[in-house]
């Protein structure tokens, strides 16, 4: 009769090598993989926003008659606006739940009249100055 091992042993020092091995060569193979992500995950959040945020601007436009001012700002679209010029038929519940910011907590650049139509909205990007390359390039929503 041969003696097999015995079920209630545990593992032996050569298979926790091996599978520390293991684990560490699919970490290896993984990780730069999805290291990059979250910064691209932000670029495609702070797109995403500038489309909600322009949507919300043509609304107000439509019930309004034209965009906040850039002295209004977003948070024209949050609460009413109580400078001139004031919304004739602001909605009540407002356009956003509240002030937007970039995914990088940098306030969205909002301009009215803007330079390439009735306003400009931009992200400056994770460096939060204008212009930059890849991360910190601004974003800008241009169909409109």
């Amino acid at each position: 009769m041969s003696r097999g091992r015995d079920p209630e042993a545990g593992l032996t020092l050569v298979e926790m090598i091996v599978v520390l091995a293991i684990i560490a060569l699919v970490a290896a193979l993984i990780v730069p993989n999805v290291i990059g992500r979250p910064d691209q995950a932000r670029v495609t959040v702070a797109q995403t926003d500038l489309k909600t945020i322009a949507a919300a601007l043509k609304m107000y436009r439509l019930d309004n008659g034209d965009y906040p001012t850039s002295a209004q700002g977003l948070a024209a679209l949050a609460t009413r606006p109580t400078t001139a010029p004031e919304p004739r038929s602001y909605a009540p519940e407002g356009y956003l739940a509240q002030v937007p910011v970039d995914p990088w907590g940098h306030p969205y650049v909002y301009r009215s009249p803007g330079e390439t139509g009735g306003f400009d909205l931009l992200s400056l990007g994770k460096d939060g100055k204008p212009g930059g390359d890849g991360l910190d390039a601004d974003l800008s929503d241009n169909r409109r």
